[in-house]
């Protein structure tokens, strides 16, 4: 069957012209807030000692893919609530569903490396600077961009081979994957299967892995005298409350059956906007080292710079 459609539109959030107006205001100010977020922590972490720690090393891969993921959706959608007709090209369509995910399964794939780290250095505290060499941390970071391009891959490969012959309406702010399999005019039973096996493949291998290094930090915390016990448990907090705010949203759209539902455009605020916005605030604000690095970087290096040219 030939595929007749050549551009999509997308129906956005709403087509209320006032609340239009107000998400545009209110985006365009996360979304600045985002860029300045991340890129406070990541020249931060950059510039200071702390990179050399393996905690910080994988924030700052957190915080680049944070601001690689929300800048494949969130442009495009402040732009379309100030125009009158929202529409994308199949190129360009394919092209963000397959950038969307990519940087979000680099996002996942990541905060499930955070957790394995957060484990050794609680339960394996002897064996921490083996484990976690700069060499294992470059080659998580690494394995988490293969498996996010092959989990991309395979979805943008589903996708890409539905025909469409109208209607052109996807019923969402950007292109995924469930909005364009209820376009197709085809039976596309199989292919939702196969998307959500490779949806609850990734979901399900990361959940399980999240859950068993808190289990077992939950286990190894409980023989540790108070003091240490509140340290140790204020070092997950943060990475628990990322995890939470972007993990549960992906979980409740896409491991579950192909289908569409009038939540998943609010759910998806979550993950594309609201959690790459919150995400530099709960790692700085009870961090007492990323304080302290923020200071040197941005407060004492100008003076300096400063003192010298005079």
């Amino acid at each position: 069957m030939e595929n007749n459609v050549t551009e999509f539109i997308l129906l956005g959030l709403s087509q209320n012209k006032k609340i239009k107006n107000v998400c545009f205001l209110l985006f365009l100010l996360c979304y600045i807030a985002i860029w300045m977020g991340n890129f406070l922590i990541m020249v931060s972490i950059t510039c200071s000692q702390l990179n050399d720690q393996p905690m910080y090393f994988f924030l700052n891969s957190l915080a680049l893919s944070d601001l690689c993921y929300t800048s494949t959706v969130t442009p495009k959608l402040v732009t379309d609530l100030l125009a009158e007709s929202n529409m994308i090209s199949y190129t360009g369509c394919m092209t963000q569903l397959f950038a969307m995910h990519f940087f979000g399964g680099i996002e996942v794939l990541i905060l499930t490396g955070m957790a394995y780290n957060r484990y050794v250095a609680i339960c394996q505290p002897l064996h921490y600077a083996v484990v976690m060499s700069r060499q294992r941390c470059y080659a998580v970071v690494t394995a988490c961009c293969a498996g996010a391009f092959r989990h991309s891959f395979v979805q943008c490969l589903l996708t890409i081979n539905l025909p469409f012959c109208g209607p052109n309406e996807i019923d969402h702010y950007f292109c995924d994957v469930y909005p364009l399999l209820k376009l197709a005019c085809t039976d596309t039973y199989r292919v939702g299967i196969l998307v959500v096996a490779n949806s609850g493949t990734m979901g399900l291998v990361t959940f399980v892995v999240l859950m068993l290094s808190y289990l077992l930090i939950l286990y190894t915390v409980k023989a540790y005298p108070a003091e240490s016990r509140g340290k140790a448990l204020s070092a997950c907090s943060s990475h628990i409350t990322v995890v939470v705010l972007f993990f549960v949203p992906v979980v409740f759209i896409y491991i579950r059956p192909a289908t569409t539902l009038p939540e998943d455009k609010v759910f998806a605020l979550f993950y594309t906007i609201i959690a790459p916005m919150f995400n530099p605030l709960i790692y700085t604000l009870r961090n007492t080292e990323m304080k302290n690095a923020l200071r040197k970087v941005w407060c004492q290096k100008p003076f300096l710079l400063g003192r010298h040219i005079i």
